[in-house]
């Protein structure tokens, strides 16, 4: 297998890899729809690197060999995946935007058509849902549209649509300058750094001339609060962005009460969402409530247009709040009210029976964790597959399945340690060794010379400027050197 054969392959494993079962049936009847002619070839492909054979594939498919053939194939295939993909992904989205985009696609159809005045018809009607979205990057594409068939539109001023395009295409500059600072921000912190996220936040505004002020548009806002906490989150610091995320917030607040309609919806929504995580990470739970009960009353209005996207958000905020103010059997019930499969929902209530002792109903919830790291990552993130293998690796030890707890540890290190190094995340390094250490000798734990142990490996930096997930796993720790109860000792180190 050559280079070039070799890297499609591994594109083709990738997509695979995100597939669902039901996914995979319906891309093999989608291929067998696809296949004029009687040759099966793709199909035969698909379910070997499906069934994980990677290796003689050219001659379990072709009596002899055929290089060129077996290329030419694994090019069909993932071309195929590929427009699977994007097909279903149009097809399902139901999304605002994708309705935008839909519009825009019927109107230009419908121009190459000459069928005119409908076609504007739809462009006009696009144009004002973008319009009350503050989607740039397709008014761009749809004031392009516009323009090109301007001359078959005798009332049409060019005047307006011209001034309209300017104006758009300032905003969508700016939009991308905050891209552009989003993508800054995140590669900086993938790298280790001596910076804190806020010295990384203003170093990458100063460098894109963004200023937090009035001016800004209610989405440029938005934009702004969303990269400062995806920043937060990836360094598991909300301490030093909570004064800037009000700041914006105060200033969003100031613009909406100027709004009548709930043009922003949407917006204001994922903002509520976002200042309820940032109070709840920095343990002002009081702060956290009252954003949660107010990210849900928005999420009523529109007669719930936006209930069903925001849910598994709105039922973590909740979660979150009852297990660290003394109510985890009401954390579990919202957490078990939610019937659909949701990845976050699933670890989140795995770590709330993990807290109450309840392992073998938080064993059984991980076995049915079934997707590959791969999948998760694509999905959730790889903090989030982080901290599913902790968690693992924690419940395996509580459970005395000592057998597999090695193996666990051993593939934990291999797989995070480079990039735990990069981020200048080793204090979860130096906790997994902590682990180690209990799993190699439980009974040392409770010695001063693990406690000293324990004292050193850690830069403390004060229960305030601490996140509460990362107290989260320490507690752990923390009740069995001192032979508390895991729950109690968690509350404790949390209020």
């Amino acid at each position: 297998m050559n280079i070039i054969t070799y890297d499609i392959m591994k594109g083709i494993k990738a997509i695979i890899s995100t597939f669902s079962e039901e996914d995979k049936r319906e891309f093999l009847l989608y291929l067998q729809n696809k296949n004029r002619r009687g040759d099966t070839k793709n199909v035969k492909l698909f379910k070997l690197i499906d069934s994980e054979k990677t290796t003689d594939l050219e001659q379990a498919l072709y009596s002899k060999s055929s290089k060129n053939a077996f290329h030419a194939l694994c090019k069909r295939l993932q071309d195929s995946l590929t427009e699977f993909i994007a097909t279903k992904s149009f097809s399902e989205e139901s999304g605002e935007e994708m309705e935008i985009l839909k519009l825009l696609l019927a109107s230009r159809i419908l121009f190459e058509h000459k069928q005119y005045k409908l076609a504007f018809k739809i462009l006009f009607k696009a144009e004002q849902i973008a319009l009350s979205l503050d989607v740039y990057a397709i008014l761009n594409e749809i004031y392009h549209t516009m323009i090109q068939y301007a001359h078959v539109h005798p009332e049409l001023s060019l005047t307006s649509v011209f001034q309209k395009s300017r104006e758009n295409t300032l905003h969508f500059q700016s939009e991308q300058q905050l891209n552009m600072a989003y993508a800054t921000i995140k590669s900086a912190l993938k790298d280790a750094t001596a910076l804190s996220v806020s010295e990384i936040i203003e170093g990458a505004f100063s460098e894109f001339d963004i200023v937090v002020s009035q001016s800004l548009t209610y989405k440029s806002l938005f934009q702004l609060m969303n990269i400062t906490a995806a920043a937060a989150s990836l360094q598991s610091n909300y301490y030093t962005i909570s004064g800037f995320m009000l700041q914006m917030y105060e200033i969003i607040s100031a613009k909406q009460s100027k709004i009548k309609t709930d043009k922003h919806l949407y917006y204001q929504i994922e903002i509520l969402h976002m200042m309820a995580m940032t109070h709840f990470r920095n343990k002002n739970f009081k702060a956290s409530q009252v954003f949660s009960e107010k990210m849900e009353e928005e999420m009523l209005k529109k007669n719930g247009i936006y209930y069903k996207r925001f849910h598994v958000k709105l039922i973590l905020t909740k979660a979150f709040g009852y297990n660290y103010t003394g109510r985890p059997s009401e954390a579990i019930q919202v957490l078990n009210s939610y019937e659909r499969h949701s990845p976050e929902i699933e670890l989140t209530l795995l770590m709330c029976y993990f807290q109450q002792l309840q392992f073998d109903e938080a064993y059984s919830l991980l076995k049915k964790m079934q997707h590959s790291d791969i999948w998760y990552e694509k999905k959730q993130g790889w903090i989030w597959v982080l901290e599913k293998a902790i968690i693992e690796i924690l419940l395996l030890i509580e459970l005395d399945r000592l057998d597999l707890v090695l193996s666990r540890l051993q593939s934990f290190k291999k797989k995070f340690t480079k990039r735990l190094k990069k981020a200048g995340e080793t204090r979860v390094l130096k906790f997994i060794q902590l682990v180690s250490l209990y799993y190699e000798n439980p009974m040392e734990v409770t010695s001063e010379a693990f406690k000293n142990k324990v004292e050193g490996s850690f830069e403390w930096i004060g229960k305030e400027r601490e996140d509460i997930f990362v107290m989260s796993f320490y507690a752990w720790l923390k009740s069995k050197m001192e032979q508390t109860n895991l729950y109690e000792t968690t509350l404790k180190l949390a209020n």
